[in-house]
């Protein structure tokens, strides 16, 4: 017997705002993460091991940057004739919003509900790309199917997830059956601290019913003319009212999740890999993305390279600790990197010193630069230094310090 048809859709349009002067001429989905992957790996590598194939990615903001990460679905398997990948722009829709695209990620799902009709799947996939985990999602679909559900959301339990709030997402409330009862979105106090991991499997027909009925209900009284139009993101109508239908379901995941949409949370998770303290990686689930052709990293005699990530292309000679170094970057005899996450062919000259940042692409750090501070708080976004793309500081700059792309200091 054959399963449902089953469309996945990666939402990578947003400007991630959040991530500050990291996402000022970079999509989020194309950020690096652990040295070597793209942000955006981490799902469509999921879809891949999870025999997934049928896969939309919306674009909007930074697009090029997204569809060059993309490399056609290439190393996912995806540049097929039949189904594979496709890229799918923001289209202009019924709201006010100033920008003519989507006002969220539900809003975009009406905007797309015609072409997802056209298109004849039975389930929906919506993943949002910017988040790193490991899970098979024909488990998830297997739940939806077997609860008979209208939608079907991932979760997971941030109780113990250290630096993590509630009142950032997507609140569950869940009964003994696994059937969501209750939703807050992002809510000032939390009743609970199982949240959506924005992985929600909607059964196609339920899912348009509801897009146009609150469309509908929108139009008839004058909620488009709010400061936030449209149907804004998933969990501000579109859950609540699956909700309230009484067939939303939840599937936990009980292994390694980041939201990684804020510095803080970006450079701790990376500190977590390299204390070796997450299951991300597995041989058995390997994370696949478009890999450097660059010669193999060198570390110098002089260097001193403690638990770190060093990726292909980098040449050490100076000080670098607890910190990851995406391709091509050097760090001359004399230099020193602690804690900090530093983006592809960044150059760290002798004499120059970095803590706790996160120094984007092609920045250099000149002698006697100081960046950051090695007793900022790990808890909060903007106690983190970021150096934006291109940069060049020759000074000091301090904890919370932001540097716009290309500018000097």
């Amino acid at each position: 017997m054959t399963g449902p048809k089953i469309l996945a859709l990666v939402q990578a349009g947003g400007a991630g705002g959040r991530m500050d002067v990291l996402t000022a001429e970079n999509a989020k989905p194309a950020l690096r993460f652990a040295g070597c992957y793209r942000l955006i790996d981490f799902v469509l590598s999921n879809l891949m091991h999870s025999a997934i194939s049928d896969v939309w990615v919306s674009v909007a903001y930074q697009a090029g940057a997204v569809a060059d990460a993309l490399r056609n679905g290439r190393p996912w398997d995806l540049d097929r004739t039949y189904g594979g990948l496709a890229i799918v722009a923001q289209q202009e829709g019924f709201t006010t919003h100033e920008s003519g695209s989507s006002a969220g990620n539900a809003d975009e799902l009406f905007m797309l509900r015609d072409r997802i009709r056209a298109h004849g799947a039975d389930l929906v996939l919506v993943l949002s790309a910017d988040h790193a985990y490991r899970v098979d999602y024909r488990a998830l679909i297997e739940t939806h199917v077997s609860k008979g559900a209208e939608a079907t959301v991932l979760s997971t339990d941030i109780s113990d997830l250290h630096g993590a709030v509630a009142s950032d997402h997507g609140v569950l409330e869940v009964n003994r059956l696994g059937r969501v009862t209750g939703f807050e979105y992002k809510p000032e106090r939390p009743l609970g601290t199982e949240v959506a991991v924005e992985a929600i499997v909607y059964s196609a027909a339920s899912l348009i019913e509801v897009l146009e009925e609150l469309h509908r209900e929108i139009n008839a009284t004058g909620e488009d003319g709010l400061e936030t139009p449209g149907l804004g993101d998933f969990g501000e109508r579109l859950i609540p009212r699956l909700v309230a239908r009484g067939r939303t379901y939840r599937h936990r995941l009980d292994g390694y999740w980041r939201d990684l949409g804020q510095p803080h949370h970006y450079l701790n998770a990376h500190l977590e890999l390299v204390r070796d303290e997450t299951d991300l990686f597995s041989r058995a689930w390997p994370v696949v993305g478009h890999q450097p052709q660059m010669l193999p990293a060198r570390i110098d005699a002089q260097a001193e390279l403690h638990e770190s990530l060093v990726s292909p292309g980098c040449v050490i000679g100076g000080s670098v600790t607890r910190s990851v170094l995406s391709p091509g970057v050097v760090v001359e005899p004399g230099a020193t990197l602690v804690e900090c996450v530093v983006g592809d062919g960044v150059v760290v000259r002798s004499g120059a010193r970095a803590f706790r940042s996160i120094l984007d692409a092609g920045a250099e750090l000149r002698s006697g630069a100081l960046v950051g501070s090695a007793d900022a708080d790990l808890s909060d976004a903007d106690a983190i230094a970021i150096v934006g793309r291109d940069s060049v500081v020759d000074s000091h700059i301090g904890a919370g310090a932001r540097l716009y792309p290309g500018s000097s200091a």
